[in-house]
This record gives structure tokens, C-alpha cells and sequence, in this order.
């Protein structure tokens, strides 16, 4: 009977407790999601003009897309062009410093290209233009 008492002693002495690893992968889970970098795409595929002096850029936060048949997309939603600024201000308001890349077709005409730089203007944020880079 001595040798049953000390049997089960035993087997509870040996658990391993997880509660500390789990709180590491919690903690790291969240150390990714903060630091995660998010790009919001336009919705659309659009076909870009080609430039010789374009630039890279790394970093973006919000694409917008003029589409061939003059459509703009912003965040992955078609809208009107009055509509480009509050959606852009509501994303601001999300996100204090954002970036803004235009994604126009080539087809696309100038007019609506700058009633959209007008819209982003207006409401105070860094725009680029997007365009293929061109082979000399």
C-alpha cells in the first residue's frame, strides 16, 4: 500500500506546467501583430503607364485606383470621386500618418487623374503617383 501512495506522489510531480510558454507565444503573437506594417490595397488591377524616372517606394498605406473607364477604388471599395476625400480623412483618422499612392490606367483620362490629386489635397496627405518602372 506504501508503494501506491508514493506511485501517484510521483506521476504529479512530474506535470509540466505551460502556462509560462503560452504567455511567451501570447506576448509575441502581439509584438507581430503592433509592429505588422498594413498596406490597404486599391481593389482593382490597373494598368500603369510606364516612366523613366520613377522611384521605389517601400512603405505605403493606401492605394488608389483610377481604372481604365475612369472608376475610382479606394480600400478595396468603388467610389465616387466627392467621396475620394472623407475616405481618405476616415482612414487618416485611423491612422494619424498615411501615404497615398494613385494608381491610375493608362487609359484613364487626366481630368479624373486630377480631380482625385485635388480630393487628396484637400485633405491634407502625401500622395505619389504609381507607374511602371521604364527600360532605356
Amino acid at each position: 500500500m506504501r508503494q501506491r501512495v508514493n506511485l501517484t506522489q510521483q506521476q504529479d510531480d512530474a506535470e509540466i506546467n505551460m502556462t509560462p510558454m503560452l504567455d511567451v507565444v501570447f506576448i509575441m503573437l502581439i509584438f507581430f501583430i503592433v509592429s505588422t506594417s498594413f498596406v490597404r490595397e486599391a481593389g482593382i488591377d490597373v494598368n500603369r503607364p510606364t516612366a523613366q524616372t520613377s522611384d521605389s517606394q517601400s512603405k505605403t498605406a493606401v492605394m488608389v485606383a483610377i481604372s481604365a473607364n475612369n472608376e475610382i477604388w479606394v480600400d478595396r471599395k468603388p467610389v465616387d470621386v466627392r467621396m475620394v476625400r472623407p475616405a481618405i480623412e476616415r482612414l487618416k483618422s485611423e491612422q494619424s500618418e498615411i501615404n497615398v499612392v494613385i494608381q491610375a490606367d493608362e487609359q484613364a483620362t487626366t481630368g479624373q487623374l486630377v480631380k482625385v490629386i485635388d480630393q487628396l489635397r484637400l485633405a491634407n496627405v502625401n500622395y505619389t503617383v504609381a507607374t511602371q518602372a521604364g527600360s532605356q
